[in-house]
């Protein structure tokens, strides 16, 4: 018999209870998950709920079930792009076209994998369980850029706090469709789950408050490049937020973006700085370069411009 118990993260939220746990227990059936949630042999915040129950963020699930070992994911030795690091946190700048951790699906050529090959099980914070080591905050698979590791438990929890309470600054680049008058903006709209397409996020009355800054850096005929920051992190936020304002990112298939004559990995979207607090207490400021996608784009755009 194996007890354990369950934290739900951002990108959890909206997935049926059975098929997560599916995900985590990926050695035990479904059906059989489904008949320990109806028994009430696993509990979401203390109360018995319906294998069908959509997760939400920071949801406590507790587990008592059978042979429910966690699944070890291989380490693969792929090249870190490492940014920072110290004694308790690591940044990586993650390349477009991969995964941030493991999933159901997919179990190779993640971040995770190459941390685990650098770091392994013992190097990493275990809190978000074994297919997501290390893992504070993700990208998407077709954004880049930089992501905070944790090395530890402790680590984990410092940086997950800064990010709930905002002294963790995150900013984006991307190009979108569209000009825009003023200089600078917020979007204060709520986010969901979109109700029939489970893939997507869409703003929505009763969803999780979600803010975006954005600020603009250049003008072209009929896109912008932004700078964007986060107030909140909600899964696809910045993707979401645009398309809603009727500015979605170039290439951005999911969220309607139109599709500029310059080969990309998707949504030309890249997350380029980074201030965040060490456990010394030392500020750290990180800035990179525009990823190849995004200078592509701007190349071909200033070269139009100028014609």
């Amino acid at each position: 018999m194996q007890k354990k118990t369950l934290y739900t993260e951002i990108s959890d939220e909206g997935t049926r209870l059975d098929l997560y746990l599916s995900n985590l227990l990926q050695d035990v059936s479904r059906s059989k998950i489904q008949s320990a949630v109806k028994h009430g042999d696993i509990r979401v915040n203390g109360k018995i709920e319906k294998p069908s129950y959509c997760v939400k963020e920071d949801d406590k699930i507790d587990v008592e079930i059978e042979d429910a070992e966690e699944i070890l994911i291989f380490p693969q030795d792929i090249p870190l792009d490492i940014r920072y690091e110290d004694e308790n946190i690591l940044v990586v700048n993650k390349p477009k076209n991969m995964l941030t951790h493991p999933t159901l699906k997919e179990r190779e050529n993640t971040l995770v994998n190459a941390l685990l090959n650098k770091f392994g099980y013992k190097g990493l914070s275990d809190l978000n369980g074994t297919l997501r080591p290390g893992i504070v905050h993700r990208l998407d698979r077709n954004t880049s850029g930089l992501l905070m590791v944790a090395k530890n438990n402790l680590a984990h929890e410092f940086l997950a706090e800064q990010i709930k309470s905002k002294t963790a600054i995150r900013k984006y680049l991307a190009v979108v469709s569209g000009t825009f008058s003023e200089d600078k903006g917020k979007i204060d709209e709520p986010i969901a789950r979109h109700k029939t397409k489970c893939e997507k996020f869409c703003v929505q009355e009763g969803g999780k408050p979600s803010v975006t800054h954005y600020t603009v850096l250049e003008r072209f005929k009929k896109y912008t490049l932004l700078e964007l920051q986060l107030e909140t992190g909600r899964t696809h936020q910045i993707r979401v937020h645009m398309s809603h304002i009727g500015h979605p990112i170039v290439n951005d298939s999911l969220y309607g973006g139109e599709k500029i004559k310059v080969k990309t990995t998707e949504q030309v979207l890249q997350a380029y700085k980074l201030s965040f607090s060490n456990m010394n207490n030392e500020r750290i400021d990180i800035e990179i370069s525009a990823d190849n996608d995004i200078t592509k784009v701007l190349n071909k755009l200033r070269d139009d411009k100028n014609e």
